[in-house]
């Protein structure tokens, strides 16, 4: 087995999630920084990063690190890079993105182009060819500068993981899954305890849930970009591990999972988008606005994406609404709230300070995840719960 050093992108703030994640996979973590975190790992690894990882943006191969702080250094560092261990004579290569935070080498499109040039001539040595048709299967890198070190990565996932599939329709600030499946698994929400979305939208935080809850593998109905290239990871390797999700899967189980919104069309569009992800069984979504939120049932979790008013006009009803959510969550004995959001007066208007805030980048906007905790059920109720699941 070829061995590789894996680095995985995510959102700033979920690294720790991330790294729990790749543990439970298997797999040693060698390093955790800034919106990513890198483990040890074989071909196989490629195809279980891909597949199961719920809150990664995309899993990277590692060619290599060097220092550089001119256009030169970046050219031959570069250069020095093993490239025809990766790409093929016929293969289609390009720096797909180029970040540089605290580096004298900047520019996105003087990096790509220099990196560029940099590989054709090292494949063009190797290969003892002056020109490339550059017709075969697609081998996208991304390179990331900091404090002048350059760290080179070749992209095996294509479209984003957070790109699960299922989500067709969209509502108009729609959150991504995989910052939602990062939420959720920062609460001790577990598959036989109650889970409402007030603000559900498209339905992702509910239909992340349910596909925890049902031991789905996110990634097991999308292509990846590696699925073309056998000589890293074998097609055979990538059934085998769609195999092992399918056996992992549980339909069967029990949930009290529920999404609500304010608009039906929106509710309508939630259930469709949980048909395709094929929960829709696991989730009953309604419509029904926050300030109609009850629920007969103790020791549940209200997990949301409320408004953030980016809006002028959206801003100056965000207290009335809020103080709403502070006041429907006070009427719910025994229960907890966690949701993210770019309001800087949520606490003041829902009434009471979080027990935990957690800052998280959401795309480029600053957020916080606010965490209300509530008290945990009897031991006797929690065992009868998990008697009932099993």
């Amino acid at each position: 087995m070829k061995k590789y050093e894996l680095i995985v992108p995510c959102h700033f703030g979920m690294e720790a999630v991330l790294k729990k994640e790749i543990y439970d996979l298997g797999y040693e973590v060698t390093e955790s920084a800034d919106g990513r975190v890198s483990f040890a790992g074989d071909e196989e690894a490629v195809c279980r990063a891909n597949v199961f990882l719920r809150t990664g943006e995309r899993v990277l191969i590692k060619v290599g690190r060097f220092p550089a702080q001119t256009f030169e250094e970046l050219f031959q560092g570069t250069k020095a890079l093993p490239w025809e261990e990766f790409i093929p004579r016929d293969g289609r290569f390009w720096v797909a993105k180029a970040a540089s935070v605290k580096s004298r080498l900047f520019s996105p499109s003087d990096i790509q182009r220099v990196m560029k040039k940099a590989m054709v001539e090292r494949l063009k040595e190797h290969y003892r060819i002056s020109w490339f048709s550059e017709e075969g299967e697609s081998f996208p890198v991304r390179v990331f500068l900091m404090k002048d070190q350059v760290t080179v990565a070749l992209d095996t996932t294509g479209e984003s993981l957070h790109k699960r599939g299922y989500r067709k329709l969209t509502a108009k600030a729609p959150i991504a899954e995989n910052l939602a499946a990062a939420l959720i698994l920062l609460t001790p929400w577990r598959a036989d305890r109650i889970l409402v979305d007030p603000f559900c939208g498209s339905g992702t935080i509910p239909i992340e849930a349910a596909m925890m809850a049902a031991n789905l593998a996110p990634g097991m109905n999308r292509s990846f970009t590696a699925e073309n290239w056998p000589h890293i990871a074998d097609r055979r390797l990538w059934y085998q591990v769609l195999d092992e999700a399918r056996e992992l899967a549980d339909l069967s189980v029990e949930t009290d999972i529920q999404g609500y919104d304010a608009d039906g069309a929106m509710a309508a569009v939630a259930r469709e988008n949980a048909r395709l992800a094929g929960v829709e069984k696991l989730i009953h979504f309604q419509k029904r606005s926050v300030e109609d939120l009850s629920h007969p049932k103790k020791y549940g979790f209200l997990i949301t994406n409320p408004p953030y008013g980016e809006r002028l006009e959206e801003k100056e009803a965000l207290p009335a609404l809020y103080r709403t959510i502070g006041e429907r969550f006070r009427a719910l004995d025994s229960w907890s709230l966690y949701l993210i959001t770019a309001y800087d007066q949520a606490e003041r208007d829902i009434g009471r300070r979080a027990d935990k805030n957690r800052k998280i980048y959401n795309g480029m906007m600053r957020a916080y995840y606010y965490q209300f905790q509530g008290p945990k059920p009897p031991r006797r109720e929690r065992r009868d719960a998990r008697k009932e699941e099993a």
